[in-house]
Protein backbone atom coordinates (compact mmCIF):
# COMPACT_ATOMS: atom_id res chain seq x y z
CA UNK A 1 0.00 0.00 0.00
CA UNK A 2 1.38 3.39 -0.47
CA UNK A 3 1.47 5.46 2.79
CA UNK A 4 3.02 8.64 1.42
CA UNK A 5 0.24 10.46 1.95
CA UNK A 6 0.54 9.31 5.81
CA UNK A 7 4.04 10.41 5.54
CA UNK A 8 2.99 13.71 3.96
CA UNK A 9 0.36 14.67 6.24
CA UNK A 10 2.89 14.25 9.69
CA UNK A 11 5.61 16.27 7.96
CA UNK A 12 2.31 18.40 6.87
CA UNK A 13 1.10 18.90 10.60
CA UNK A 14 4.45 19.36 12.82
CA UNK A 15 6.66 20.74 9.96
CA UNK A 16 4.27 23.28 7.63
CA UNK A 17 1.45 24.24 10.15
CA UNK A 18 3.23 23.86 13.48
CA UNK A 19 6.51 24.29 13.15
CA UNK A 20 6.42 26.43 10.00
CA UNK A 21 9.98 28.19 10.72
CA UNK A 22 12.21 25.33 11.44
CA UNK A 23 14.30 23.56 8.60
CA UNK A 24 13.70 20.26 7.41
CA UNK A 25 16.66 18.45 9.00
CA UNK A 26 15.49 19.67 12.75
CA UNK A 27 13.67 16.52 14.00
CA UNK A 28 16.54 14.23 12.94
CA UNK A 29 18.95 16.41 15.03
CA UNK A 30 16.62 16.01 18.02
CA UNK A 31 15.66 12.33 18.04
CA UNK A 32 18.65 11.45 20.50
CA UNK A 33 16.85 13.68 23.08
CA UNK A 34 13.43 12.43 22.68
CA UNK A 35 10.82 13.10 25.46
CA UNK A 36 8.61 11.56 28.12
CA UNK A 37 4.96 13.12 27.80
CA UNK A 38 1.80 12.57 29.96
CA UNK A 39 -1.65 13.35 28.96
CA UNK A 40 -4.10 13.49 32.18
CA UNK A 41 -7.35 13.09 31.29
CA UNK A 42 -6.75 11.32 27.86
CA UNK A 43 -10.12 9.51 27.62
CA UNK A 44 -11.89 12.77 27.49
CA UNK A 45 -13.22 14.96 24.38
CA UNK A 46 -9.87 17.32 24.21
CA UNK A 47 -7.58 14.50 25.97
CA UNK A 48 -8.35 11.85 22.94
CA UNK A 49 -7.03 13.94 20.05
CA UNK A 50 -4.37 15.59 21.68
CA UNK A 51 -3.41 12.35 22.94
CA UNK A 52 -3.51 11.10 19.24
CA UNK A 53 -1.93 14.52 18.09
CA UNK A 54 1.04 13.44 20.67
CA UNK A 55 1.51 10.35 19.13
CA UNK A 56 2.17 12.15 15.70
CA UNK A 57 4.88 14.27 17.33
CA UNK A 58 8.60 12.63 16.25
CA UNK A 59 9.77 14.61 19.33
CA UNK A 60 8.02 12.09 21.66
CA UNK A 61 9.52 9.09 22.49
CA UNK A 62 7.51 7.70 25.62
CA UNK A 63 3.57 8.75 25.54
CA UNK A 64 1.83 7.77 28.76
CA UNK A 65 -2.31 7.97 28.48
CA UNK A 66 -3.95 8.72 32.04
CA UNK A 67 -7.42 8.83 33.26
CA UNK A 68 -9.84 8.15 35.77
CA UNK A 69 -12.00 5.77 33.22
CA UNK A 70 -11.56 2.01 32.32
CA UNK A 71 -12.35 3.13 28.59
CA UNK A 72 -8.72 4.68 29.00
CA UNK A 73 -6.72 1.64 28.61
CA UNK A 74 -8.62 1.10 25.38
CA UNK A 75 -7.70 4.57 23.83
CA UNK A 76 -4.02 3.89 24.80
CA UNK A 77 -4.50 0.54 22.80
CA UNK A 78 -6.09 2.36 19.97
CA UNK A 79 -3.48 4.99 19.51
CA UNK A 80 -0.68 2.97 20.37
CA UNK A 81 -1.40 1.09 17.10
CA UNK A 82 -0.33 4.32 14.79
CA UNK A 83 2.67 3.69 13.67
CA UNK A 84 4.77 6.22 14.73
CA UNK A 85 7.48 5.84 17.41
CA UNK A 86 6.20 6.61 20.56
CA UNK A 87 5.63 4.11 22.74
CA UNK A 88 1.78 4.46 24.24
CA UNK A 89 0.67 3.07 27.30
CA UNK A 90 -2.34 3.89 29.09
CA UNK A 91 -3.27 4.02 33.05
CA UNK A 92 -6.24 3.85 34.96
CA UNK A 93 -7.13 5.64 38.65
CA UNK A 94 -5.37 6.82 41.69
CA UNK A 95 -3.33 3.56 42.28
CA UNK A 96 -1.93 3.93 38.71
CA UNK A 97 -1.29 7.99 38.22
CA UNK A 98 2.49 7.81 39.90
CA UNK A 99 3.79 5.09 37.17
CA UNK A 100 1.68 7.27 34.70
CA UNK A 101 3.68 10.31 35.59
CA UNK A 102 6.90 9.00 37.06
CA UNK A 103 10.27 10.36 35.22
CA UNK A 104 7.91 12.44 32.76
CA UNK A 105 9.59 15.24 31.36
CA UNK A 106 6.17 17.30 29.97
CA UNK A 107 2.63 16.40 31.74
CA UNK A 108 -0.28 18.05 29.56
CA UNK A 109 -3.44 17.87 31.90
CA UNK A 110 -6.97 18.75 29.85
CA UNK A 111 -8.57 16.89 33.21
CA UNK A 112 -11.80 17.72 34.37
CA UNK A 113 -15.74 18.49 33.40
CA UNK A 114 -16.14 20.11 30.38
CA UNK A 115 -18.52 23.57 29.97
CA UNK A 116 -22.33 23.12 29.37
CA UNK A 117 -24.57 25.72 28.00
CA UNK A 118 -25.33 28.38 30.32
CA UNK A 119 -22.22 27.15 32.24
CA UNK A 120 -19.21 30.18 32.90
CA UNK A 121 -15.84 28.44 33.58
CA UNK A 122 -16.17 29.47 37.45
CA UNK A 123 -19.54 27.14 37.79
CA UNK A 124 -16.64 24.34 36.76
CA UNK A 125 -14.54 26.05 39.58
CA UNK A 126 -15.49 23.29 42.39
CA UNK A 127 -14.90 20.07 40.23
CA UNK A 128 -12.35 21.37 38.23
CA UNK A 129 -10.25 22.67 41.41
CA UNK A 130 -10.35 19.29 43.07
CA UNK A 131 -8.68 17.43 40.23
CA UNK A 132 -6.14 19.85 39.73
CA UNK A 133 -4.90 20.00 42.97
CA UNK A 134 -5.19 16.02 43.23
CA UNK A 135 -2.71 16.11 39.99
CA UNK A 136 -0.71 18.85 41.31
CA UNK A 137 -0.05 16.46 44.31
CA UNK A 138 1.10 13.47 41.95
CA UNK A 139 3.52 15.51 40.09
CA UNK A 140 5.46 16.75 42.98
CA UNK A 141 5.65 13.26 43.78
CA UNK A 142 6.64 11.52 40.39
CA UNK A 143 7.90 14.50 38.41
CA UNK A 144 8.76 17.25 40.24
CA UNK A 145 10.87 18.68 37.26
CA UNK A 146 8.04 18.19 34.73
CA UNK A 147 6.89 21.02 32.32
CA UNK A 148 3.14 21.72 33.62
CA UNK A 149 0.87 22.48 30.69
CA UNK A 150 -2.77 22.97 32.35
CA UNK A 151 -5.50 22.87 29.90
CA UNK A 152 -8.61 22.14 33.07
CA UNK A 153 -10.68 24.98 32.92
CA UNK A 154 -11.01 27.82 34.58
CA UNK A 155 -7.56 27.99 33.54
CA UNK A 156 -7.08 31.69 35.18
CA UNK A 157 -8.04 30.16 39.10
CA UNK A 158 -6.40 26.24 38.01
CA UNK A 159 -2.81 27.66 37.34
CA UNK A 160 -2.54 29.16 40.80
CA UNK A 161 -4.33 26.16 42.20
CA UNK A 162 -1.82 23.89 40.74
CA UNK A 163 0.89 26.48 42.32
CA UNK A 164 -0.16 26.78 45.27
CA UNK A 165 -0.30 22.96 45.92
CA UNK A 166 3.40 22.77 44.58
CA UNK A 167 4.26 25.42 46.82
CA UNK A 168 3.25 23.43 49.76
CA UNK A 169 5.15 20.16 48.50
CA UNK A 170 8.32 21.98 47.94
CA UNK A 171 8.26 21.42 44.08
CA UNK A 172 7.10 24.73 42.63
CA UNK A 173 9.66 26.13 39.90
CA UNK A 174 7.28 29.27 38.15
CA UNK A 175 9.68 28.86 34.91
CA UNK A 176 7.72 25.47 34.39
CA UNK A 177 4.17 26.13 35.02
CA UNK A 178 2.18 27.18 32.01
CA UNK A 179 -1.82 27.29 31.03
CA UNK A 180 -2.08 26.88 28.03
CA UNK A 181 -3.79 29.71 26.19
CA UNK A 182 -3.06 29.60 22.48
CA UNK A 183 -6.55 28.27 21.43
CA UNK A 184 -7.23 32.34 22.06
CA UNK A 185 -4.59 33.10 19.44
CA UNK A 186 -5.75 30.09 16.98
CA UNK A 187 -9.16 31.65 17.64
CA UNK A 188 -7.89 35.01 16.47
CA UNK A 189 -5.42 33.95 13.44
CA UNK A 190 -8.40 32.55 11.96
CA UNK A 191 -11.20 35.36 12.50
CA UNK A 192 -8.58 37.81 11.66
CA UNK A 193 -7.48 36.42 8.19
CA UNK A 194 -11.11 35.61 7.08
CA UNK A 195 -12.31 39.34 8.04
CA UNK A 196 -9.12 40.92 6.43
CA UNK A 197 -8.88 38.28 3.77
CA UNK A 198 -5.03 37.11 5.01
CA UNK A 199 -3.67 33.77 5.01
CA UNK A 200 -4.07 32.78 7.96
CA UNK A 201 -0.60 30.93 8.03
CA UNK A 202 1.14 34.16 7.78
CA UNK A 203 -1.52 36.34 10.15
CA UNK A 204 -0.28 36.84 13.61
CA UNK A 205 -2.41 38.20 16.39
CA UNK A 206 -1.28 38.78 19.88
CA UNK A 207 -3.23 37.29 22.65
CA UNK A 208 -3.20 38.49 26.24
CA UNK A 209 -4.26 38.24 29.58
CA UNK A 210 -6.28 34.90 30.70
CA UNK A 211 -8.41 32.31 29.48
CA UNK A 212 -11.84 33.41 30.33
CA UNK A 213 -14.37 35.72 28.64
CA UNK A 214 -13.27 39.62 28.95
CA UNK A 215 -9.88 38.82 30.34
CA UNK A 216 -8.83 37.35 26.65
CA UNK A 217 -7.36 40.90 25.31
CA UNK A 218 -6.40 40.36 21.73
CA UNK A 219 -4.19 43.43 20.23
CA UNK A 220 -6.00 43.65 16.88
CA UNK A 221 -4.15 46.99 16.37
CA UNK A 222 -0.59 45.29 16.51
CA UNK A 223 -2.03 43.22 13.22
CA UNK A 224 0.53 44.14 10.02
CA UNK A 225 -1.59 45.43 7.10
CA UNK A 226 -4.94 45.22 9.18
CA UNK A 227 -8.11 47.88 8.50
CA UNK A 228 -10.74 47.29 10.57
CA UNK A 229 -13.74 49.54 10.84
CA UNK A 230 -14.92 50.38 14.73
CA UNK A 231 -17.73 47.34 13.74
CA UNK A 232 -14.76 44.66 12.45
CA UNK A 233 -12.91 45.60 15.34
CA UNK A 234 -15.58 45.80 17.85
CA UNK A 235 -17.02 42.12 16.55
CA UNK A 236 -14.00 40.47 16.41
CA UNK A 237 -12.75 41.50 20.02
CA UNK A 238 -16.06 40.07 21.09
CA UNK A 239 -16.08 36.98 19.01
CA UNK A 240 -12.23 36.18 19.97
CA UNK A 241 -13.03 36.77 23.87
CA UNK A 242 -16.08 34.60 23.38
CA UNK A 243 -15.40 31.84 20.84
CA UNK A 244 -15.81 29.15 23.53
CA UNK A 245 -19.24 29.79 24.16
CA UNK A 246 -19.67 29.83 20.20
CA UNK A 247 -18.88 26.63 20.09
CA UNK A 248 -20.46 25.47 23.50
CA UNK A 249 -23.71 26.77 21.75
CA UNK A 250 -23.26 25.10 18.27
CA UNK A 251 -22.68 21.83 20.08
CA UNK A 252 -25.83 22.44 21.69
CA UNK A 253 -25.31 20.86 24.89
CA UNK A 254 -22.74 17.95 23.06
CA UNK A 255 -19.78 19.36 24.64
CA UNK A 256 -17.46 22.19 24.45
CA UNK A 257 -14.20 23.11 22.42
CA UNK A 258 -12.60 19.44 22.29
CA UNK A 259 -11.05 19.63 19.06
CA UNK A 260 -9.74 23.21 18.49
CA UNK A 261 -8.40 22.80 21.98
CA UNK A 262 -6.35 19.50 21.22
CA UNK A 263 -4.51 21.00 18.36
CA UNK A 264 -3.71 24.44 20.21
CA UNK A 265 -2.85 21.77 23.21
CA UNK A 266 -0.56 19.97 20.85
CA UNK A 267 0.65 22.93 19.53
CA UNK A 268 1.71 24.57 22.54
CA UNK A 269 3.34 21.48 23.84
CA UNK A 270 5.20 21.11 20.66
CA UNK A 271 6.61 24.53 20.96
CA UNK A 272 7.81 23.03 24.81
CA UNK A 273 9.28 20.33 23.38
CA UNK A 274 11.49 22.18 20.46
CA UNK A 275 13.02 24.59 23.19
CA UNK A 276 13.50 21.92 25.94
CA UNK A 277 15.39 20.38 22.79
CA UNK A 278 17.61 23.04 22.03
CA UNK A 279 16.08 25.15 19.20
CA UNK A 280 16.37 28.99 19.71
CA UNK A 281 13.76 31.75 19.70
CA UNK A 282 10.87 29.83 20.48
CA UNK A 283 7.90 32.51 21.78
CA UNK A 284 4.44 31.18 22.25
CA UNK A 285 1.91 33.22 24.52
CA UNK A 286 0.99 31.50 27.73
CA UNK A 287 -0.47 31.71 30.78
CA UNK A 288 2.64 32.30 33.32
CA UNK A 289 3.91 33.67 36.52
CA UNK A 290 4.01 37.17 35.75
CA UNK A 291 5.12 40.82 36.98
CA UNK A 292 3.57 42.21 33.32
CA UNK A 293 0.45 43.56 34.70
CA UNK A 294 0.15 44.93 38.35
CA UNK A 295 -1.69 43.29 40.21
CA UNK A 296 -2.08 39.89 38.50
CA UNK A 297 0.02 37.49 39.81
CA UNK A 298 -0.13 35.24 36.76
CA UNK A 299 -0.91 36.81 33.17
CA UNK A 300 -0.50 35.55 29.56
CA UNK A 301 1.91 37.18 27.30
CA UNK A 302 4.55 36.27 25.03
CA UNK A 303 7.12 33.67 26.41
CA UNK A 304 10.55 33.27 25.52
CA UNK A 305 10.94 29.26 25.87
CA UNK A 306 14.20 27.40 26.45
CA UNK A 307 15.62 24.00 27.74
CA UNK A 308 14.60 24.94 31.53
CA UNK A 309 10.80 26.71 30.26
CA UNK A 310 10.18 29.84 30.87
CA UNK A 311 13.44 32.40 29.50
CA UNK A 312 11.76 35.73 29.60
CA UNK A 313 8.51 36.98 30.01
CA UNK A 314 7.73 40.25 27.43
CA UNK A 315 5.04 42.45 27.62
CA UNK A 316 2.00 43.64 26.32
CA UNK A 317 3.61 46.21 23.55
CA UNK A 318 1.86 48.77 21.91
CA UNK A 319 -2.04 49.50 22.48
CA UNK A 320 -4.71 51.24 21.02
CA UNK A 321 -7.12 53.22 23.42
CA UNK A 322 -9.64 51.15 22.72
CA UNK A 323 -7.19 47.96 24.06
CA UNK A 324 -6.12 49.57 27.32
CA UNK A 325 -9.74 50.82 28.25
CA UNK A 326 -10.60 46.83 28.15
CA UNK A 327 -7.43 46.19 29.71
CA UNK A 328 -8.16 48.09 32.68
CA UNK A 329 -11.34 46.30 32.78
CA UNK A 330 -10.21 43.46 32.65
CA UNK A 331 -7.57 43.44 35.18
CA UNK A 332 -10.05 43.27 38.08
CA UNK A 333 -12.12 40.20 36.96
CA UNK A 334 -8.61 38.74 36.10
CA UNK A 335 -7.25 39.21 40.06
CA UNK A 336 -10.21 38.01 41.73
CA UNK A 337 -10.07 34.32 39.51
CA UNK A 338 -6.53 34.56 40.21
CA UNK A 339 -7.65 34.94 44.05
CA UNK A 340 -10.07 32.44 43.90
CA UNK A 341 -7.45 29.97 43.21
CA UNK A 342 -4.68 30.82 45.38
CA UNK A 343 -7.49 31.33 48.39
CA UNK A 344 -8.84 27.24 47.82
CA UNK A 345 -5.59 25.88 48.32
CA UNK A 346 -4.38 28.33 51.51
Amino acid sequence: ADISHIAHFKTLFFKETMLRNVGSRVFSSFRRNMSTVAVVGSAGGIGQPLAMLMKLNPLVSDLRLYDVVPVNKGVAADISHIATPAKTSGYVGDDEIHDALKGCDVVVVPAGVPRKPGMTRDDLFNTNANIVKMIAQACSKACPDAMLCIISNPVNSTVPIMAETLKKAGTYNSKRLFGVTTLDLQRARTFVAENQGFDVNKTCVNVVGGHAGKTILPLLSQVSDAKFSDADRDALTHRIMFGGDEVVKAKAGGGSATLSMAYAGAEFADGLLKAMNGEKNIIQNAYVESDVAEGCAFFSSPVLLGPNGVEEIHGCGEMSDYEKQLYEEMLPELQAQIKKGVDFVQ
